[in-house]
């Protein structure tokens, strides 16, 4: 099976590790993770940078994944990327990774879905949102590395 080319989305600072983790799964091809500085160097640039990032990134995509923590739904720049994937016509889903621990070993409050109210030429962003129902952090990242090929496969044949 091949790999689906996908956009990952996420608040960097509060679940940068959790993404790391569903990277490592393996089972999606995705953009590379920036550290916090060269972020932050794309950020200080201004406005204009960051959308010229998030546009080449996602270029050749075949689906954004929201990876939902704590916060991401309020984050400016993740909702700019789920009304980008949404207008481009690409499969855009979500999964919660709140329970899966942080470099410190802890887990976080579940976050609000992030694709609630949002809209694109009028037209309301639906998309399926996954939360694995586990507590303990192991078994929810066997979860998402058990399913995340299918629910992208879901997402994308849901577009087309």
């Amino acid at each position: 099976m091949t790999k689906k080319k996908c956009f990952l989305s996420f608040h960097y600072k509060d679940d940068n590790w959790r993404v790391s983790q569903v990277k490592n799964i393996g089972a999606i091809d995705e953009q590379p993770l920036l550290s916090a500085n060269k972020w932050e160097e794309i950020e200080n640039q201004g406005d204009d940078a960051v959308r010229d990032w998030i546009d080449r990134n996602m270029r050749g995509k075949d689906c954004l994944v929201v990876l939902i923590g704590s916060k991401t739904a309020s984050r400016r720049w993740v909702k700019h990327e789920i009304k980008k994937a949404w207008g481009k016509g690409i499969g855009v889903l979500g999964i919660h990774v709140h329970n899966l621990k942080d470099k410190d070993g802890n887990q976080s409050a579940k976050g609000a879905d992030p694709f609630g109210g949002l809209t694109v030429d009028g037209e309301s962003i639906v998309a399926k949102v996954y939360d694995p129902p586990y507590k303990i952090s192991t078994n929810v990242y066997e979860h998402i590395a058990s399913n995340i090929g299918a629910w992208v496969d879901a997402a994308i044949e849901a577009r087309s």
